[in-house]
């Protein structure tokens, strides 16, 4: 999120900084992409410090030696560059320039310039480079590389790749349409960032448990696949491409992915609906392909 908008650009220059981070980190824009990365020369010319270690341009460094000693218990890091916020307990954080924002639990870090969002547990980047943990419970593996080119660099294009898999779970116990959330928690959804595109696959257990119009042990399984597109104003459009069930025992029971979103957070998840006085244990296990451009649409 960015600061505090920043002055015009310098004369000969084609980027001027866009974003001053908590971290002290500036970003820049060249009036069509946000969020890039300065040389030195460009840095340096509007009067912040360059890192030439990390590629990095700074307003201002923070002192992570205190925080990381802030209320961290039992944290392994290993690697260089690695910056970790306060109150971070029980992870794990192997390579270089990662970042962990704070206020974390029982994550796995592994690779090079990621980031774990504020407030996030029980997550794991699994490996690659430029990845972005964002929702509770995430395990993924980052795309890399933020700029990509043509094979001629007659063009080139800055985005954020990546796949991810979220577990999702709810009881329903009547006819109601309801929205399944993360780790069963009650409140938690699939968190997205505008100009992006998901495909999704998911597969989805119905468990008829109880209800007088249920029958125990009854049950189906089914496979979603599908896309969504979510704009720069975060209006959403579902495509399904493929929707097959695997087995049942009794009926199979309704499942889509819809927007979950509310005023302050946009999200996705699995809406299901099955009968009146009928208790289901819900599962669905979702992996996203998911590519975050710069170029907004």
């Amino acid at each position: 999120m960015p600061s505090k908008l920043l002055p015009g650009y310098i004369r000969g220059l084609t980027m001027k900084p866009y974003e001053v981070k908590e971290t002290g980190e500036v970003l820049f824009t060249d009036g069509v992409a946000l969020g890039i990365a300065a040389n030195q020369p460009t840095c340096e010319a509007y009067g912040y410090k360059y890192d030439r270690r990390s590629g990095t341009c700074y307003a201002f460094k923070r002192n992570f030696n205190i925080e990381k000693t802030f209320n961290n218990k039992n944290n392994l890091i290993k690697g260089s560059l690695n910056r970790v916020s306060g109150d971070t307990n029980n992870t794990f954080v192997a390579g270089s320039n990662n970042l962990i924002e704070g206020n974390n639990r029982n994550n796995q870090i592994i690779g090079n310039r990621h980031q774990l969002l504020y407030g996030l547990n029980n997550t794991s980047m699994l490996g690659g480079s430029l990845g972005k943990i964002t929702r509770q419970s995430e395990v993924a593996i980052a795309g890399g590389q933020k700029t990509i080119k043509d094979s001629t660099s007659a063009a080139s294009f800055n985005s954020r790749r990546q796949t991810s898999t979220i577990e999702l779970a709810g009881v329903t116990i009547d006819n109601t349409a309801t929205d399944l959330t993360v780790q069963g928690d009650g409140s938690s959804y699939i968190n997205v960032e505008a100009n992006s595109i998901i495909g999704y696959d998911i597969y989805i257990t119905r468990l008829e448990l109880g209800g007088s119009s249920g029958t125990a042990g009854n049950y189906s399984y089914r496979n979603i696949r599908g896309a969504v597109k979510i704009d720069n104003s975060y209006t959403m459009s579902f495509v399904v491409g493929f929707s097959r069930n695997i087995a049942k025992i009794g009926v199979n029971g309704t499942c889509i992915m819809a927007d979950t979103s509310t005023t302050d957070i946009k999200s996705i998840s699995v809406n299901v609906q099955d009968r009146n006085n009928v208790h289901n244990l819900w599962s669905a296990s979702v992996t996203l392909h998911e590519v975050i451009s710069e170029t907004t649409f």
